[in-house]
């Protein structure tokens, strides 16, 4: 493609992956269009190749480096079975937070021992599921549940392996929704309890293998540095319990966070609160996270003369965000249209409301909004868009009138009612968190394959299911 030619293209384009065909939105190639057609809307639309080369990217990184990295795949962001079963081909290992999504990384064809499992109430049958299963690693979220993990190993006459998430009190410049490393956080083991902690996870070594320490400071983080002090806390911890008992530990979890660019589009960007824009625009590279977490471990190995404790270490992260955000779109149809000529205002009325997209209500988060029937047009009108829902809520501005997503969405003029729309950077939080609220059925998934075949991954609910697990006369 000519210089002139990639000019000219839309902000948000990704080259192969999403860009203007012929006038409409291409995904792979395949023209949303025809998905459209063929599959009517709401519908998710995933690339099989943008997962894997998001994966690819991460392992690059991982090879810059001088020691085992491991990539867990944070199955919580998307655990479609087909897109596990990407992840998986990929070469990389992958999150649990449940026991159903431990179910469904079996079932997917992951090992155990490919399996870390987080989470802050794992119940005991959930707790039984993984030491069963041997899995990798139980990351275990207080001393309460350490206790629970001996009582199921005992059961079982098995040996489990856990790590420990410690809270290293870090905090970030994503959203306070997301910030998972404070002692406001519900998560984690706190400073003051450490001791005990490693006390309990030791004292049953037949029982219990501690084999690494875990934290996890929180989605899209726009910046290196709270990775780095992330790792020295734990890492002065990791030092402490081996001068104490002798103890090596295998592992330092980092988490997940690496953000996406939601923001590659800055048409509207100066509608968005200074911070917002700059954690939805973070552009940070792995790669750097990486380089810069290994510059801050040797300093701290060689400070504490341990550098034989940091020869043996494997880090491992949880990236989800990550790896499937800029892989989806969501494809959505205008239904209605309305003039407030009070106003001056003409609202969109689609048929994708939050309960496909629960985090542009929770969190206020911004997803571009683009006509995929005509892509490349100048998108200068303003609208105001909402979804279906019978919710004042329901909309894609800040009905709250903080101005944490802009008031009006900008599209080509003169839209009407049967134009396809598209949300970009869909593919996390997205599917995991939709619900059949006011008894919508759920939407149909697609993935594109890298042979440009499109495959339904999801079939669309129908009103049958949405009576499936009722029990009524």
């Amino acid at each position: 493609m000519s210089q002139q030619n990639v000019a000219s293209l839309p902000a948000w384009t990704i080259a192969g992956h999403i860009e203007p065909q012929r006038g409409h939105l291409a995904i792979n190639g395949v023209d949303a269009i025809e998905l459209a057609k063929q599959h009517d809307t709401p519908l998710f639309v995933f690339s099989e190749p943008r997962i894997s080369e998001n994966i690819a990217r991460l392992k690059r990184a991982a090879q810059r480096a001088s020691r085992p990295i491991r990539f867990c795949y944070a199955s919580k962001a998307n655990s479609l079975m087909a897109v596990l079963g990407v992840v998986r081909d990929a070469g990389i290992d992958i999150e649990v937070n449940s026991g159903g999504e431990l179910y469904k990384a079996l079932r997917a064809g992951f090992r155990p021992d490919q399996i870390v499992f987080n989470g802050t109430s794992k119940t005991e049958s959930e707790i039984n599921q993984a030491v069963e299963a041997g899995i990798y690693a139980i990351n275990v979220d207080s001393i309460y549940e350490i206790e629970l993990v001996l009582k199921s190993a005992r059961m079982l006459g098995s040996r489990a392996r856990i790590a420990l998430r410690l809270v290293p009190e870090v905090e970030t410049r994503s959203h306070p929704g997301l910030q998972t490393a404070l002692l406001t956080s519900k998560f984690g083991i706190s400073a003051a309890e450490v001791d005990t902690a490693f006390s309990r996870a030791l004292a049953h070594p037949e029982l219990v293998h501690l084999c690494g320490l875990h934290i996890h400071v929180g989605s899209q983080t726009p910046d290196v540095e709270p990775f780095a002090r992330a790792f020295e806390v734990i890492w002065r911890h990791l030092v402490a319990v081996h001068h104490a008992t002798g103890h090596m530990i295998e592992h330092i979890n980092l988490g997940g966070g690496f953000p996406v660019n939601y923001l590659r589009d800055r048409a509207q960007a100066e509608a968005l609160p200074a911070h917002e824009r700059e954690m939805f625009a973070a552009d940070l590279d792995p790669a750097d996270v990486v380089d810069e977490v290994l510059r801050v471990a040797r300093r701290e190995a060689e400070k504490a003369q341990a550098e034989h404790l940091f020869d043996r270490l494997t880090l491992l992260f949880e990236p989800g965000r990550s790896i499937v955000a800029d892989a989806g779109v969501l494809l959505t149809a205008v239904r209605n249209i309305k003039r407030r000529p009070e106003t001056g205002d003409t609202w969109l009325l689609t048929d994708a409301g939050f309960n496909l997209l629960l985090s542009m209500s929770t969190y206020h988060w911004y997803y571009q909004l683009i006509s995929a029937a005509r892509a490349d047009a100048p998108h200068d009108a303003p609208y105001k868009v909402a979804g279906p829902l019978c919710d004042s809520g329901d909309v894609y501005f800040d009905i709250e009138r903080q101005g944490r997503l802009p008031d009006y969405r900008l599209l080509p003029r003169d839209v009407r009612p049967g134009e396809l729309l598209a949300l970009l950077n869909a593919g996390a939080y997205t599917v995991a968190q939709m619900f059949p609220y006011n008894g919508r059925p759920l939407p149909a998934v697609v993935m594109v394959r890298g042979d440009g075949r499109s495959e339904l991954i999801r079939r669309r609910d129908s009103y049958e299911d949405l009576l499936m697990n009722e029990v009524w006369c």
